[in-house]
């Protein structure tokens, strides 16, 4: 006799995960294996990098609406269920000679006809099990179209949070003026939208006392700084032979002074930018801005033998003449400062037509100098933000770029800054073209 066969491994093991059927199949994958073997690892490597959905506020809402539909049902369809067992359980059949049925295996004797209470028995357990099987298919049915509707409402409820996160994701501290004034009744949505409004409400009014004080202690600073390069200027016209000492201290006392100009002419512009002059706006030919920059710089890039490459093309944007100009020239000033003898600037401005719902003025400025960290260019359109080795660079106040991007986002544009890979920055500027004026109808 032989032994029993033993029992499969399979059938004792238990069941393996995705990613373990994966593993166990993969190193035992070899040349020649079976097409089907194939489909088989590759449907298992897609099976494990399946992953479920983001577990938003909306999906557990519809997954709770449909969990407690289904739970409800439920329980109804048992309490139903329960009811017609109850009251069915006493049926009365009649039933005549003549209806009787009888049946037995072929040749044999006829079966006894079956007795009135087994008649009812069966009759009464094949409706109940018809109920139970038709109403699970009707639950099953009203569980999708519940998880559907869950869906729809849950987003009809979230549809307000919707628009408070947008609208509060756009305003930033240049447009802190505004509001998300959310309509309708006034429950809890409508008091975290009030709770909203008024936090801005304080920050808007934070944010212009600061920037009122910058400007008035700018204002303020004038004052002090013109007295003590009077003095100066008195102290040096004195007839009296003045001492070599004297003559030294004056002149580190005046650069000084020049460099305390500089940062506050510097603190009035960013100030300026960012509280902005509509008034003031027009039509400006950001090519012309551009076109007189560079001719002003021609001679300061000859003297630090830096070659200067401009392609320009017929663009205008709307805003503040002066903050442009301004803006255009800190760019190129810092293109060329922090260049090297030798490197280049490369200057482009065109319309960029790639986005057909806006187009655009692009300024493009790169400029060769040394390696940079992309981590830390980033970082250089914030106020006194310069890399460790610019501190040391004369006429530099560290406001430069901070004024670009301010000047930038007072124009509803973008500044974009980046190391390139040689050495040297790139900065992209986009600003929103002009809208032409539309043409007057002729009279015919």
């Amino acid at each position: 006799m032989r032994n029993p066969p033993e029992p499969t491994r399979a059938a004792a093991a238990p069941m393996r995960a995705p990613d373990e059927l994966l593993r166990a199949y993969q190193p035992a994958a070899p040349a020649h294996a079976t097409p089907r073997s194939q489909r088989l690892v590759a449907r298992l490597r897609r099976w494990s990098r399946l992953r479920l959905p983001s577990r938003t506020v909306r999906l557990r809402l519809t997954l709770l609406y449909g969990g407690l539909f289904v739970v409800s049902g439920a329980a109804l369809l048992a309490i139903t269920y329960l009811l017609v067992r109850y009251f069915t359980a006493h049926v009365k059949i009649i039933t005549t000679p003549a209806g009787t049925t009888q049946g037995g295996p072929l040749g044999g004797s006829p079966a006894p006809p079956p007795s009135r209470s087994a008649v009812v028995s069966q009759l009464h357990d094949s409706y109940l099990h018809q109920l139970l099987v038709e109403s699970g298919i009707a639950l099953a049915i009203m569980s999708v179209v519940s998880i559907w509707l869950g869906w729809l409402v849950a987003g009809r409820v979230l549809r307000p949070l919707r628009t408070m996160t947008t609208t509060t994701r756009r305003i930033s501290q240049e447009n802190l003026h505004e509001r998300l004034d959310l309509p309708g009744p006034r429950d809890e949505v409508k008091d975290l939208s009030d709770t909203i409004d008024a936090l801005l409400a304080r920050l808007e009014t934070a944010f212009e006392a600061q920037r009122r004080f910058v400007a008035n202690a700018t204002h303020e600073l004038r004052t002090p700084l013109a007295m003590m390069r009077t003095s100066l200027d008195v102290a040096e016209g004195k007839p009296r032979p003045v001492p070599r000492e004297v003559t030294v201290l004056a002149g580190k006392v005046r650069e000084g002074l020049d460099q305390a100009d500089r940062l506050i002419e510097s603190f009035l512009t960013l100030a300026r930018a960012h509280q902005g002059t509509p008034a003031e706006d027009a039509t400006v030919s950001l090519t012309g801005v551009v076109a007189a920059a560079l001719a002003a710089r021609e001679q300061r890039a000859t003297d630090l033998a830096v070659q200067i490459h401009h392609q320009l093309g017929d663009v205008e944007v709307t805003g503040n003449p002066t903050l442009l100009r301004r803006l255009v020239d800190n760019i190129l000033d810092n293109a060329l400062r922090y260049n090297h003898p030798g490197g280049w600037v490369h200057v482009h401005c065109h319309a960029d037509t790639s986005n057909a719902e806006s187009v655009t003025a692009r300024l493009v400025v790169e400029n060769t100098g040394p390696l940079l960290d992309d981590a830390d260019v980033q970082q250089l359109g914030q106020p006194f933000r310069r890399l460790a080795a610019d501190r040391t660079t004369t006429g530099s106040v560290g406001l430069g770029l901070s004024i670009v991007a301010a000047i930038t986002a007072a124009h509803d544009g973008t500044l974009r800054l980046g190391a390139r890979p040689d050495g040297g920055l790139r900065a992209a500027i986009d600003i929103p073209r002009a809208t032409p004026a539309p043409m007057p109808e002729v009279p015919r």
